[in-house]
């Protein structure tokens, strides 16, 4: 009894003279992990997960730094931490050039050093936006044009490329597949932007690090890491919840993750499900013309053209998704790190909206809508990874990073047209591996060298069938790829970065890739030329940079460097309608597209309230892949599902280009805070067959966002308008000239040619931060309901939204 009673004593000594310290911030009081405290030159110790530090040994000092590089330092004594009762609330630090980036190296290093663009997401402003979708998600930081054909999508364009000309890439490893297209994608909707810890842009070729598709730049998101325990608990549990809705298309969303974390264990579990209704578009100014007025019902078995009652109202848009994630970490030394990550996501079906309002202009059903279905199935995403960290010098490497990665893509398409009996189904299935071996070694002080491997292999299948809607019976018919295919790639790089002066660094870097492709061809069900195909090829590329930091405020940074796409199964052989009379059919012949790009750019802060950025970049490519027309069989036209139909097939044209400027400002003063950010491109290309230039398809016509907001306490308030400027006829690629069904995702001039209509929206979002575990946030977008449809989109956008969320935090 006497020794508990002395232990029971002992405890209540050390409580009563052990102090710890709680760091959260100013605005959200969320506690801040890895905040440094120290005094003078002594070895700091950082906040936990909890936010929390045991600062016992500095009782009696006087100047005790608290900082970390997101917020303004602190330095208060000993006995003010007292009288603050030991919680400290820290000032976000939102203007500073010293933030840490992933995406131009594959590993962490300071964006003062590296020669190129780059976006870093600010997480906690995505959060307060309160994105839907992943697309939704780039769209907020104003940089990235993000495109819809249907509302289960988004297709982000960045400096005029889009699709298989930028890539995704998700915790390193590449999202893009052989069968990523030409034409508008949304897989980006695969990613929970829920899950996310961290999102980056960066802009121009990143061919050294990544290969094939970094043209217009690269994605790179980092899913939510497990947490450890700290040295002072033995365990750790976090969390956070939400739940939103949104009144313009009824969007349901219920969020969950939660972080187990112990002394070598962790593990993080996220999951997501999220129902949207069909959307509501805006009701003032804009184009009627895009108006649904009208949709197909069928009645057994029969067809009708049935008017929309309501013509804001886009019949046929809704669909919901499931996402799913589950990580956990090993770590048996300080030196050594396994983690494995496992991803599901898949969406109901959702039909392709673009579809759902083509007009037949001949035959018995003439003026009536074409399609009486066209949808997708689900679109399914699954990744397994398996990743291992070394961190210990050597005469290899400083740290080692080794990634194995399993991914499996789904998806299908059924359409039918109307009154006709038959639905045709094609099903295309992804079996992606992939290894990546990344070294990075410090030669010296001023000498770091980064090298390492990649190996992608994509097996492809495809299905087909045409299905009898009342007897349920089926035949064969043309796979849209060639069922078994395979495309391989590998490649080699080296890059490294070097001190030259203590204000100038130079980095320079170069890859070796191979690609591969096998494809065999079912002549049975289409006139093919040939039954196999095999196509390889390999490529050079390059890139050189140079950093010159005059003082530690300013950046200025030039690069060169280039690019290149390899053609994948969807280029060579495909079989698909692009637009009503268009057939693409295979061509084995392609090669590689190659871009050159230069860049300049500049980034200036004034104290900590004001930063200023601009960028200016110039980008070629030769031997560009485009859809035109071409014979097959020494034929140029076929009859295809019973229409004649012109022949085209994906063929390097002789070049294209594009060049523009992004800029943007940052200003913050006393809470009240303005940002903006401003992008425009202008893009053309030259045919094998003319001289002549036309506008670059995916070049987005300028674009941009202003932000006013203001913080106080634990209120933030957002006031922001949105824009898109005009594209006239003569600024449109040629195949948005053409003047086919299609057409009607333009609006008409009075010449009755087709154009992309400008519009700007006005929004409003606010956030309460009742205390650190509870967040409920407001808003309202596209105040004056405006009707309008973002370029190249086949959906028109949201029209007066209102937004609620609830987020807990534990």
């Amino acid at each position: 009894m006497k020794q508990l009673v002395v232990l029971l004593l002992a405890i209540q000594i050390y409580c009563a003279h052990s102090q710890t310290l709680t760091v959260v911030d100013k605005v959200t009081r969320e506690p801040i992990p890895g905040v440094a405290v120290l005094v003078g030159k002594t070895p700091p110790v950082f906040t936990n997960q909890k936010g929390k530090v045991d600062v016992t040994a500095l009782n009696g000092m006087d100047s005790i730094q608290i900082f970390s590089s997101s917020y303004k330092k602190k330095m208060l004594s000993f006995s003010q931490l007292t009288k603050l009762d030991f919680k400290v609330e820290l000032e976000e630090l939102n203007i500073s050039l010293s933030e840490i980036v992933v995406s131009a190296n594959r590993v962490k290093e300071d964006k003062l050093e590296t020669p190129n663009r780059i976006q870093k997401l600010n997480m906690k402003e995505v959060a307060f936006q309160n994105p839907q979708t992943t697309a939704d998600l780039l769209g907020t930081g104003g940089y990235a044009f993000i495109q819809k054909s249907q509302l289960g999508g988004g297709s982000p364009m960045i400096r005029g490329m889009a699709t298989n000309r930028v890539l995704l890439v998700v915790d390193g490893v590449r999202m893009n597949n052989a069968i990523f297209r030409a034409g508008n994608l949304q897989q980006v909707i695969s990613l929970d932007a829920n899950a996310l810890e961290g999102a980056e842009i960066l802009f121009g070729p990143g061919a050294v690090m990544y290969g094939s598709d970094a043209i217009g730049g690269v994605m790179s998101f980092n899913t939510l890491e497990p947490k450890l325990a700290d040295s002072a608990s033995s365990f750790l549990f976090t969390g956070n919840a939400l739940m939103r809705t949104s009144t313009a298309n009824s969007e349901n969303t219920r969020h969950l993750n939660f972080t187990i974390g112990m002394k070598k264990w962790s593990l993080v579990t996220s999951y997501t499900r999220s129902e949207y209704g069909d959307l509501r578009s805006g009701s003032k100014g804009g184009d009627s013309y895009f108006y649904r007025k009208s949709y197909v019902q069928t009645i057994d078995n029969r067809d009708y053209m049935v008017p929309n009652s309501d013509s804001t109202l886009q019949i046929g848009s809704k669909y919901d998704q499931t996402n799913f994630m589950q990580k956990i970490k090993f770590q048996p030394t300080k030196h050594m790190e396994f983690d494995y990550g496992f991803h599901y996501s898949e969406t109901s079906p959702f039909n392709r909206y673009d579809r759902l309002y083509v007009m037949q202009t001949q035959g018995p059903y003439k003026d009536k809508l074409r399609w009486a279905e066209w949808y997708y199935g689900p679109q399914v995403w699954k990744m397994n990874r398996l990743g291992f960290t070394h961190t210990k010098k050597n005469i290899m490497y400083n740290q080692v990073r080794i990634i194995a990665a399993l991914q499996n893509f789904e998806e299908s398409r059924f359409d039918r047209e109307f009154m006709v009996r038959e639905i045709r189904s094609q099903r295309e299935t992804v079996r992606a591996l992939s290894f990546n071996l990344d070294l990075d070694k410090q030669l010296s002080q001023k000498l770091n060298l980064k090298y390492g491997a990649e190996l992608v292999h994509n097996l492809v299948g495809s299905q087909a069938s045409l299905t009898h809607v009342v007897t349920q019976t089926y035949d064969s018919t043309v796979t849209r790829y060639p069922n078994g295919s395979t495309w391989f790639t590998n490649g080699f790089y080296a890059s490294m970065k070097y001190q030259l002066h203590k204000k100038v660094i130079v980095s320079a870097g170069a890859r070796f890739s191979s690609y591969k492709i096998k494809a065999s061809f079912d002549t049975l069900v289409f006139p093919f030329p040939f039954k196999t195909a095999e196509m390889q090829n390999s490529t050079l590329n390059g890139s050189i940079g140079f950093v010159y930091t005059p003082i530690q405020s300013w950046q200025m940074y030039v690069n060169a460097a280039t690019g290149f796409r390899a053609p994948n199964i969807d280029d060579m052989g495909k079989v698909f309608e692009s637009t009503p009379g268009y057939l693409v059919v295979p061509n084995p012949d392609l090669k590689p597209e190659r871009s050159y790009n230069i860049e300049a750019g500049t980034v200036k802060t004034f104290s900590d309230k004001l930063k200023l950025d601009f960028a200016g970049y110039y980008t070629q490519i030769v031997d560009a892949m485009e859809r035109k027309d071409f014979t097959f069989n020494g034929q140029s036209t076929i009859r295809y599902q019973g229409n004649k139909s012109n022949i085209q097939a994906v063929q390097n044209v002789a070049k294209a280009y594009v060049y523009g400027v992004q800029t943007g400002l940052e200003f913050n003063w006393n809470g009240f805070g303005l940002r903006a950010a401003y992008s425009w491109q202008k893009g053309q290309e030259q045919t094998t067959d003319s001289l002549v230039y036309y506008p670059l398809r995916h070049a987005a016509p300028a674009f941009g966002s202003a932000h006013l907001s203001y913080q106080y306490k634990k209120v933030k308030l957002d006031f922001y308008g949105v824009f898109n400027d005009r594209m006239d006829f003569e600024e449109l690629a040629l195949t948005e000239r053409v003047n086919t069904s299609y057409a009607k995702d333009f609006s008409k001039d009075p010449k009755g040619q087709n154009y992309s209509a400008g519009w700007y929206t006005l929004n409003f979002k606010t956030a309460f931060f009742l205390n650190q575990y509870v967040v409920v946030m407001l808003g309202v977008e596209n105040i004056l309901d405006r009707l309008y449809r973002p370029y190249s989109s086949g959906i028109n956008a949201p029209g007066r939204n209102f937004i609620v969320s609830l987020k807990a935090n534990f």
